[in-house]
């Protein structure tokens, strides 16, 4: 037999009889339990199901059995339709990101990243070039998910064009599961072939090694149900199993593996000495330099042009270095509503339990507003790459998932500006001890803000690294000269008017 796709392996006439069926279902159900129990107790992974197929391929009713044979109460299942207005103002990924589950929870989508791709192949609305990017996209952000401890069970279930023209002619003779028809399945019996082709070429291209696509023939309801729970079965106990000999490997490493010193590494050119940190702005040009540059970027960011974009400010820099002070004399331009302040500190247990950027994710402003990160996504490649807190394998490939995050908010009207506010080392020790002579600015001095200062060439050397792996045509790095305030929060207000004002606001 010859197979063009994965479709065809679906075809074969798979069924299972009541009697064996009757006695499959008790020790299935009953490894199912465990297999979750023991997921949620060692919170290896979280589970994402993706469920797809065909209009009245029993989607819906696939995942009605599994909940009767799982416990509910740790599942969480997102029938996702066409997006509403809140969705629509802001990247198409950003609510699905929003929904993904914590280790040791498994959360089910009906619609998916892929629903939409499938619809428009199959209308004639994407050409061969736009299938291809989408879908590589894809595969990036599928294979950022399977690095992050997400296990991505992505499962298409197949019928003939026979079988889903009976189905459909069932429910709808039944005034009891008749609103279960849509216009929109009717219409798909006349598409059935486009479809089809649509789900073989999509699979085909995102049939990878961490995201692979099991596709299951429902024909038969019995067959479809156990197949899908199987499946689901197999991924919990592959999971639970993987963390337990990664544990027995970093115990064994940590044992065996004598303390061997990095070789030594030639000092490199620092990206930050290039900035002349004697640029500075006298108190009378300053106040004449806020009044206006204030001004325009309040106008900006009322315009009709701004409305259909939004802003993501993120700022970075050492302790000390005028975050907090630039962001206010940002803000103070914006109305209250319209905009946020996210500051970013270590991270919580419900934010640990999720990949890295999901706690940025859930931030990103709808059109016509604005969010300022107070610190970003970019410590996995600063703190926690110089403090040891992330394995290098991990904050060496968040350089490539920041790429595709910020590429994702920018295709989306998103303006993305990212500042790294620059001190020189002796200029930081001033405003330290400023500060611990200061009754209202002592809070903001603490033991690791001194002990960070011993790490300062590292920490160097990660800023030149971030830049040349972070800076991109749509969201550059600038980097603002910030040893003289004034100059610093000038700089990084005309630089925001001056995109702005090149986006049409």
């Amino acid at each position: 037999m010859e197979f063009k796709s994965l479709l065809d392996s679906a075809e074969l006439g798979h069924k299972l009889d009541k009697k064996r069926y009757a006695a499959v279902v008790p020790p299935l159900r009953e490894a199912l339990i465990l297999a979750q129990d023991n997921l949620m107790r060692s919170r290896a992974a979280s589970v994402v199901i993706l469920m797809s197929g065909v209009a009245a391929a029993g989607k819906s009713e696939a995942v009605s059995q599994l909940l009767a044979w799982l416990d509910p109460r740790f599942i969480e299942t997102n029938g996702l339709n066409a997006p509403n207005d809140e969705e629509r103002a802001r990247p198409p990924m950003w609510r699905y990101w929003r929904l993904l589950p914590a280790k040791g929870h498994i959360s089910i989508f009906f619609g998916h990243w892929y629903s939409d791709i499938i619809d428009a192949r199959s209308r004639g609305r994407l050409d061969d070039k736009a299938l291809a990017t989408a879908l590589a996209r894809i595969n990036r952000f599928e294979r950022m998910l399977a690095d992050e401890g997400v296990a991505l069970v992505k499962i298409n279930l197949h019928i003939s064009l026979e079988r889903q023209r009976k189905r459909i002619k069932k429910l709808l003779k039944d005034p009891d599961t008749r609103w279960r028809v849509t216009e929109e399945d009717q219409q798909s019996l006349d598409r059935y072939d486009a479809i089809r082709d649509a789900y073989g070429e999509v699979l085909a291209l995102t049939n990878v090694g961490h995201a692979p696509w099991t596709v299951i023939e429902a024909e038969d309801e019995r067959y479809r149900d156990v197949t899908v729970a199987e499946k689901i079965l197999e991924t919990l106990r592959e999971r639970v199993a993987q963390q337990s000999e990664a544990a027995i490997c970093a115990v064994d490493t940590a044992a065996a593996a004598p303390a061997v010193p990095p070789p030594p590494q030639p000092k490199r050119e620092s990206v930050l000495s290039t900035l002349d940190l004697s640029l500075s702005l006298s108190p009378a040009r300053y106040d004449k330099e806020l009044e206006h540059w204030q001004g325009k970027l309040a106008l900006q960011l009322r315009s009709s042009g701004f409305q259909r974009k939004s802003l993501v400010l993120a700022f970075e820099g050492s302790d000390a270095a005028g975050k907090g002070g630039t962001i206010r004399r940002v803000a103070a331009t914006m109305y209250p509503g319209r905009y946020r302040i996210v500051s970013i500190a270590g991270p919580t247990d419900e934010e640990l339990a999720r990949p890295f950027l999901w706690r940025f994710w859930r931030h990103i402003p709808a059109h016509g507003r604005v969010t300022i990160f107070d610190r970003s996504w970019y410590g996995r490649v600063l703190v926690e790459r110089v403090e040891g807190l992330t394995p290098v394998q991990d904050w060496q490939r968040a350089y490539g998932e920041i790429n595709d995050f910020e590429h994702e908010l920018t295709e989306s009207g998103c303006l993305v500006m990212k500042f790294w506010l620059a001190i020189s080392a002796a200029e930081q020790l001033r405003r330290f001890k400023a500060r611990e002579s200061s009754p209202f600015k002592q809070f903001k001095i603490t033991p690791d803000d001194w002990r960070n200062r011993g790490k300062w060439q590292a920490y160097d050397e990660a800023v030149t690294d971030m830049v040349a792996n972070t800076g991109t045509a749509h969201a550059p790095w600038s980097l603002i000269e910030a040893e003289d305030k004034h100059y610093g929060r000038i700089a990084v207000l005309k630089t925001i008017c001056e995109r702005l004002e090149e986006q049409g606001c």
